[in-house]
């Protein structure tokens, strides 16, 4: 299973050739992890209060195709592993052109004590495990 999120690229998006420059790729990215966990059910805010934190320790890109400015773009986001104490996202961007770009993020729990890598809670395993690629 994974879960959909659209934006448009705009114009603070692209460079002088209305292209989407490299690095913005990774807001959108960021963008849907963000819409993703709210869908889940998981208030980063509140982890982030309560000093649960979910740090990418891991982030790469490729490009397939340019991003152009007014595009329509659907990020299709999976967990592509769900390790003991971190997990992998995959977002790949698609419009009508086809898969234009793949984004992976590898997030690692850290214990809110100690604020060192510690095994994912179960309130967090839960919700992300139908959004696993390999179950």
């Amino acid at each position: 299973m994974n879960h959909s999120y659209a934006f448009e690229v705009r114009l603070h998006d692209v460079d002088h050739a209305g292209v989407m420059f490299f690095a913005r790729l990774f807001v959108h990215a960021h963008d849907a992890y963000e819409a993703f966990m709210a869908h889940l059910g998981l208030d980063l805010c509140a982890m982030i209060r309560t000093g649960e934190r979910l740090p990418v320790v891991h982030a790469s890109a490729d490009y397939f195709q340019p991003l152009h400015h007014g595009e329509q773009i659907t990020v299709n986001l999976e967990i592509e592993a769900l390790g003991k104490t971190s997990f992998t996202v995959t977002y790949s961007l698609n419009s009508t052109a086809g898969l234009l770009a793949r984004v992976r993020t590898v997030h690692v729990y850290l214990d809110p004590r100690t604020s060192t890598a510690a095994s994912l809670p179960e309130t967090l395993r839960q919700p992300l495990l139908p959004f696993c690629q390999t179950q």
